[in-house]
C-alpha cells in the first residue's frame, strides 16, 4: 500500500510538473518578443498598373468592412496626377477586395500612385449599419490645371457595390486652388461635429482652407488660416478629437484649434515645422492639443502647457502619444525631433526627456506609429520601417518576410495601419507599400482566428505619412 501510495503521489507530482511546464510555455508565448506573418494578401492583378521603371503596383490602401460581414476588406485607389510633383490629388481609380484577395468591385481606370495619402475614407457615414466610401473623384470632362479643384466632385459610394449614393460639387470645393507643400496633403478625416450618435461628418484640408461636410455632403462651415509659408504653416494634416469633452469634435491644426462649429478657440503661430498634430489625453487624463513644431502641448483655451523648444526639437517631424515606458507613469510623447532622421525622444507629462534613441533608417524616415501590441492598457510599441521598438530604445521584433520596399526614396516605404483583428488582447499591424502589390498582416502569435472587426479611428482616420 505504501508503495502504491508513493507511486500515486509521484504521478500527481508529475502531472503538476507537466501543468506548470505547459503554463510556463503558454505564458512565454503570451509575452513572446516575436512577430508572425498572419496573412499576406495580394492586390488583385486586375487592379495593378505599371509605373516608372516597370514597377507594377496597386496604389494607396484604405481598410474597413466594405462587404458587411464583420471582416476586414481593402480598397486600393490611384490619382490622375502625382500629388507631390504634379499638384493633383484627384482619385480616378477605386478597387475593392476582401482579405482573401477576392474582388468586390472596381470603378475607373489608370492613375498614378498619389504619393500622399489623400481624400479617401471608409466609414459608415450615415449611421445605417452599412459602410460607405467617401472620396474626391476626378471629373475628366472638365479640363483644368492639376492645382485646381474645378474638375473634382465629392462622392459617397455603397461599400458593398461601389454604386454612387450621393454626389456634390459645392462652390467651396470647386473654387479651391493652390500649390506647394501645404497643398499636396488633402486627407479626408471623419469626425462628429453635431453630436450625433456616431460620427457622420468629415473635414478636408485644402491648403489654407478647411471644409466641413455632413453625411449629405452639405458644407457645414469653412475656415481659412492666415499662414501659408513653407515650414511656418499649420499642420499639413489636421487632427480631430473631443478636447472639451462636449460630445462633439474639435480640429487641431497646430497653429489653431477650431470648435465643432468652425469657430476659432485659439489661433497662434507656434513652432516651425508643425508637421504632426493630435488630440489625446495627457495630464491626469485631460484632453490636450499636441503639435510637433518645437514640441507643444496646448489646452482648449490656448494656454501653452508644455513647450520643449527649438533647441530640443529643431524639426518635429512625427509625434505620437501613449505610454511607451512602463517605468514612468502616465502617457508620454514620442517625437522625431530632427526632421527626416532616425533620432526620437520620449518625453513625460512634465516635459522631462526620459531617453533618446535612434530608430532604424527607413525610406524618408517617416511612418512611425504607436502600436498597442499587448492591449490598450499595456505600454505601446513604436513601429518604424518594418521593426517594432520598445520605449526603452531596444528593438522588440522585426516583421518577418518583408522585402525591401520598392519605389522612390520619398514614396517607396511601408505604411502601417493598426487594427484589432484577432482574439488576443493586442493590436495587429497591417503593412503595405503603395508602390507594391501586396498587403501583410502581422500579430504576436503564429495562429489567430479573425474576430468580428469593428472599425475605429485608428483605421478610418489612420495617421499616415505626416
Amino acid at each position: 500500500m505504501a508503495n502504491r501510495g508513493h507511486s500515486t503521489s509521484s504521478r500527481w507530482l508529475l502531472v503538476i510538473a507537466l501543468g506548470v511546464s505547459i503554463l510556463a510555455a503558454c505564458n512565454k508565448e503570451a509575452t513572446s518578443d516575436q512577430a508572425y506573418l498572419l496573412k499576406k494578401v495580394s492586390v488583385p492583378k486586375r487592379f495593378l498598373t505599371e509605373g516608372p521603371e516597370g514597377i507594377v503596383f496597386g496604389g494607396d490602401i484604405r481598410v474597413g468592412d466594405l462587404s458587411g460581414n464583420q471582416q476586414l476588406d481593402f480598397l486600393v485607389y490611384r490619382s490622375e496626377d502625382d500629388a507631390h510633383d504634379g499638384g493633383g490629388m484627384k482619385p480616378c481609380f477605386l478597387g475593392a477586395f476582401d482579405i482573401d484577395g477576392n474582388i468586390l468591385w472596381q470603378h475607373g481606370e489608370g492613375g498614378s500612385q498619389p504619393s500622399r495619402p489623400g481624400p479617401v475614407a471608409i466609414h459608415d457615414i450615415d449611421g445605417d449599419g452599412d459602410t460607405e466610401v467617401i472620396h474626391f473623384w476626378l471629373n475628366s470632362e472638365i479640363d483644368c490645371p492639376p492645382t485646381s479643384m474645378r474638375n473634382v466632385v465629392i462622392q459617397i459610394r455603397d461599400g458593398k457595390t461601389g454604386v454612387v449614393e450621393k454626389e456634390s460639387t459645392p462652390d467651396e470645393l470647386m473654387t479651391a486652388e493652390g500649390q506647394g507643400a501645404n497643398w499636396v496633403h488633402q486627407r479626408l478625416l471623419i469626425c462628429n461635429l453635431r453630436g450625433t450618435d456616431s460620427p457622420r461628418d468629415f473635414i478636408v484640408k485644402l491648403g489654407k482652407k478647411i471644409l466641413a461636410f455632413d453625411e449629405d455632403l452639405k458644407v457645414l462651415w469653412t475656415y481659412i488660416n492666415p499662414w501659408d509659408e513653407y515650414t511656418k504653416c499649420p499642420a499639413y494634416i489636421p487632427s480631430v478629437g473631443d478636447i472639451d469633452e462636449d460630445g462633439k469634435d474639435e480640429i487641431n491644426g497646430g497653429y489653431f484649434l477650431l470648435d465643432d462649429d468652425g469657430s476659432v478657440m485659439w489661433e497662434e503661430q507656434l513652432g516651425h515645422n508643425m508637421d504632426s498634430v493630435t488630440i489625446a489625453p495627457w495630464d491626469e487624463g485631460n484632453m490636450r492639443a499636441f503639435g510637433s513644431g518645437f514640441g507643444h502641448v496646448v489646452d482648449e483655451t490656448g494656454n501653452i502647457l508644455l513647450k520643449l523648444g527649438e533647441k530640443l526639437v529643431p524639426h518635429g517631424q512625427e509625434l505620437r502619444v501613449a505610454q511607451f515606458d512602463p517605468t514612468v507613469p502616465g502617457p508620454q510623447m514620442a517625437i522625431r525631433y530632427e526632421g527626416h532622421k532616425p533620432p526620437v525622444m520620449i518625453v513625460d507629462v512634465n516635459g522631462n526627456v526620459i531617453r533618446r534613441f535612434n530608430l532604424n533608417k527607413s525610406p524618408n524616415n517617416t511612418g512611425m506609429e504607436a502600436i498597442f501590441w499587448n492591449g490598450p492598457k499595456k505600454p505601446a510599441l513604436l513601429y518604424n520601417g518594418g521593426l517594432l521598438w520598445k520605449g526603452d530604445g531596444t528593438m522588440f521584433a522585426e516583421l518577418p518576410d518583408l522585402p525591401p520596399p520598392q519605389g522612390t526614396k520619398r514614396r517607396g516605404w511601408y505604411h502601417c495601419v493598426p487594427a484589432d483583428l484577432s482574439n488576443d488582447e493586442g493590436e495587429e499591424v497591417i503593412i503595405y507599400n503603395p508602390w507594391d502589390s501586396f498587403i501583410s498582416i502581422y500579430g504576436q502569435h503564429t495562429f489567430n482566428r479573425w474576430k468580428s472587426y469593428e472599425a475605429t479611428p485608428r483605421q478610418y482616420n489612420v495617421r499616415l505619412m505626416d
